[in-house]
């Protein structure tokens, strides 16, 4: 029988600093803007945790009944492992999207029912991720899903629910959130890919193979906070992130040293404390203008 803790393991705890960020810059931008609205902000942030619980879950059911997970060396998965059946995990993801989606609902008729086709491209994009005929993540497309998903359309989406209106400095601001979640999950494929080459998952840092993946989870690391030193020229405390530095170096040497397999493990921990933090200090600094 899966115990509690083993449910809470394949919920991969570690990876919602993606969920939280994004809504902690876009409501930092609208409080810097004075027009914050707490409820929808709120409620927001329910949405994206339960997506990301449910992508998770998601991911592990439609690996597992695949055989990705077989060999897999990263952290425990529920049905590659047999902790749980794969219609139990199926079921779990199913519960997850079904609390994304009716608190999105609640969440769009307090603000736009546009959110209803915003709300169904999440749900849709969660799913197909590795789910379905033809998974867009076994087509070294994870990356790009990421970056708009977890990056543009949850910072400016959260913006949105703030002020009603969508800004261009909303999708600027989303930029590095979006480059941290992608370097999380090149770190993951980078570590996978020996795994997923031999299983057939073409993830991207497969077809990059593993010295240009390195290169590009590197970029992924340090360029947001060049792009934070540029927003100062339109909100002068973004610059705050850069205290985050320190954080970088961790990561960036593994990756360099050719840490490999169980030893990413860590350097994908270091990788969301970063992304948590940075984001962080990027809401401080939009909301203080």
């Amino acid at each position: 029988m899966t115990t509690a803790a083993q449910w809470m393991e394949g919920a991969r705890p570690r990876t919602l600093p993606a969920a939280v960020t994004p809504v902690a810059v876009g409501t930092g931008l609208a409080f810097g803007d004075d027009l914050t609205r707490w409820a929808p902000a709120t409620l927001a942030l329910v949405v994206a945790l339960a997506l990301q619980v449910g992508v998770n879950y998601a991911n592990d059911y439609s690996d597992g009944v695949r055989g990705t997970d077989a060999q897999r060396v990263g952290p425990f998965r529920l049905v590659g492992s047999g902790a749980a059946s794969p219609s139990s995990v199926r079921s779990a993801a199913f519960a997850a999207f079904g609390v994304a989606a009716v608190t999105g609902l609640v969440l769009a008729a307090l603000t736009s029912w546009w959110l209803v086709a915003v709300g169904a491209a999440c749900l849709a994009a969660a799913w197909t991720y590795t789910g379905g005929n033809k998974p867009y993540g076994y087509r070294a497309l994870g990356e790009l899903s990421v970056f708009v998903f977890f990056g543009l359309v949850a910072v400016v989406g959260t913006y949105f629910v703030h002020s009603g209106h969508i800004t261009l400095l909303a999708a600027l601001v989303a930029i590095p959130v979006g480059m941290l979640a992608c370097a999380l999950l090149v770190v993951n494929n980078l570590r996978d890919i020996p795994t997923d080459a031999t299983a057939g998952k073409q993830t991207l840092a497969v077809v990059l193979g593993d010295r240009r993946t390195r290169l590009l989870s590197i970029v992924l690391l340090l360029a947001p906070f060049v792009i934070a030193g540029l927003l100062t020229t339109l909100r002068p405390w973004a610059w705050l992130p850069v205290v985050a530095i320190p954080l970088a170096i961790a990561p960036v040497r593994h990756i360099r040293a050719g840490a490999a397999g169980s030893a990413l493990i860590a350097t994908l921990r270091d990788t969301g404390r970063l992304q948590l933090v940075f984001g962080l200090l990027l809401a401080v600094g939009l909301a203080a203008g």
